[in-house]
C-alpha cells in the first residue's frame, strides 16, 4: 500500500509540473504575441508636432477615460453644422500628423471632426491592442453622444482610414450612425500577412500575432450606407482588398476609386473630385429611410 500511495503522489506531482509548464509556455506565448503586435502592427509616435491652430482652425482638447481606465487624448474641431465625423486614424504617427487633412475635410464638408489618439499614441496612455483600440473608440463615441449631444443616426459619420477602417467597422456593427466611410482599409490581418509573406502559411503567421482585425467578417452586418474609397496605386494595402470590402458590405454601398493614389496621399491626389464624392455620398443619404 505504501508503494502504491507513493506512486500516486509522484503521478500527481508530475501532472502538476506538466500543467505549470504548460501555463508558463502559454504565458510566454501570449507575451510574445503582444510584443510582435507592437513591432508589426502598431507604430505610434508620442510627440505632437502640430495642432489644428497651426492651420487656422479652432479646436478643443478632449480628454477621455476608456472603460478600463486608460486616459485618452483627442481633438474636437467644430464645423458649420451638426454633421460630425468620428475619425479613426491609421497605425502610424498620431493625430498631429493628420492636421492638414483635418483642415481640408473640415473646409470641404463643413463638418465637426472628432479625432482621437489610440492608447499609446500621442498623449494617450497605455499600449495599443485590438481590444484596447475598440475600447478607445467606444469612449469617443460615448463622448460625442452623451457629452456633445450628437444624434448618431442622423448626424454621425464613422470614418476610418487604413487600420482605423477596422476600428470604424467594429463601431458600426455595435452602433447606429448616419454612414460608414472606409478609406484604404484591409480585410483582415490574415489577408495582409498572406500578401506580405506569400511564402509562409498565413495560419503560421497568425500564431505569431494577437490582433485579427477581421473586418471582412463584420462589414456585412452594417445596416446603413457604406462608402469604400481606395487608391488604385496603394503600395501598402492592395487595391483588391478594398474591392473585397465593398463586395462584402450590404446595400446601400458605394465604391470610389482614387485614380493614381497610394496609401497616404489619397486626399491630395484625389483633389476636389475626391471631396465632392464624399459630399455627394453623405448629403445624399435619406436619414428617414
Amino acid at each position: 500500500m505504501g508503494l502504491v500511495k507513493h506512486s500516486s503522489i509522484v503521478s500527481v506531482v508530475r501532472v502538476l509540473l506538466i500543467l505549470a509548464g504548460a501555463f508558463l509556455v502559454i504565458g510566454l506565448l501570449v507575451r510574445q504575441m503582444s510584443f510582435i503586435d507592437q513591432q508589426m502592427i502598431y507604430f505610434p509616435d508620442g510627440e505632437l508636432i502640430a495642432t489644428p491652430a497651426d492651420v487656422g482652425l479652432e479646436y478643443e482638447d478632449v480628454n477621455l477615460t476608456a472603460s478600463d481606465g486608460v486616459q485618452l487624448h483627442g481633438w474636437f474641431v467644430p464645423g458649420e453644422g451638426r454633421l460630425t465625423f468620428l475619425w479613426f486614424h491609421g497605425n502610424a504617427g498620431n493625430i498631429s500628423h493628420r492636421v492638414d487633412n483635418i483642415m481640408m475635410l473640415n473646409s470641404a464638408l463643413g463638418a465637426n471632426i472628432m479625432i482621437i489618439d489610440y492608447r499609446g499614441y500621442g498623449r494617450s496612455q497605455g499600449s495599443p491592442s485590438e481590444k484596447g483600440l475598440y475600447l478607445d473608440a467606444e469612449a469617443a463615441f460615448e463622448y460625442l453622444v452623451s457629452e456633445r449631444g450628437v444624434d448618431s443616426e442622423t448626424e454621425l459619420v464613422l470614418f476610418g482610414r487604413s487600420l482605423g477602417a477596422a476600428v470604424a467597422v467594429e463601431m458600426a456593427v455595435r452602433h447606429q450612425a448616419r454612414a460608414l466611410i472606409l478609406e484604404s482599409g484591409f480585410t483582415s490581418v490574415k489577408d495582409m500577412a498572406h500578401r506580405a509573406f506569400p511564402f509562409l502559411p498565413s495560419n503560421v503567421l497568425l500564431t505569431m500575432v494577437e490582433a485579427r482585425f477581421n473586418t471582412i467578417s463584420k462589414i456585412g452586418n452594417v445596416d446603413y450606407p457604406v462608402m469604400v474609397l481606395h487608391g488604385d496605386q496603394d503600395e501598402i494595402v492592395p487595391f483588391e482588398l478594398g474591392l473585397e470590402l465593398v463586395e462584402a458590405a450590404s446595400d446601400p454601398k458605394l465604391f470610389y476609386r482614387i485614380q493614381g493614389a497610394g496609401h497616404n496621399d489619397t486626399y491630395d491626389v484625389g483633389g476636389e473630385p475626391y471631396f465632392e464624392a464624399l459630399r455627394e455620398f453623405i448629403l445624399g443619404i435619406d436619414v428617414g429611410s
